[in-house]
């Protein structure tokens, strides 16, 4: 569980967790997070016929994200508004991402670039591309 006080008392054990969090960002060791992080946060996978990413957008209007792909390369990018502070309001903390942002994934060379769905429900953006015909698994009879 992650512990994080609005209001630290203890100098030293801020520090401490300063430090490490810029050791954790400077480690080049894989966490179960994996290598990179970035918003928005994806899931990617593939089946014989199509590959699925899945990017978790929530509070982005649909209207603002594009979706590309070109020569092998989906582009997902968009912008998040920053969220108005009331009158007389102190933040104190805020981990939520604001500004435009880019996601690149490389694509197999399978995928049929003419077959792509995107649609976007409740925060989470699905790219759907089939993969080519040619390219999908088929039983082959023996005679």
């Amino acid at each position: 569980m992650y512990y994080r006080s609005l209001f630290p008392r203890d100098l030293f054990a801020e520090f401490d967790r300063l430090q490490r969090e810029m050791q954790q960002s400077f480690d080049p060791h894989p966490s179960i997070r994996g290598l990179t992080r970035g918003f928005p946060a994806l899931n990617i996978g593939g089946t014989p016929k199509a590959v699925d990413i899945y990017a978790f957008a929530p509070g982005i209007d649909p209207a603002t994200l594009e979706v590309q792909l070109v020569k092998g390369m989906l582009t997902i990018a968009g912008e998040r508004k920053p969220e108005p502070l009331p009158e007389k309001a102190t933040r104190h903390i805020d981990e939520r991402f604001a500004g435009r942002f880019q996601r690149v994934v490389s694509l197999p060379d399978d995928v049929d670039p003419n077959a792509i769905d995107a649609k976007y429900r409740d925060g989470v953006l699905h790219v759907h591309i089939l993969r080519k015909q040619e390219a999908q698994p088929r039983r082959i009879t023996i005679q």
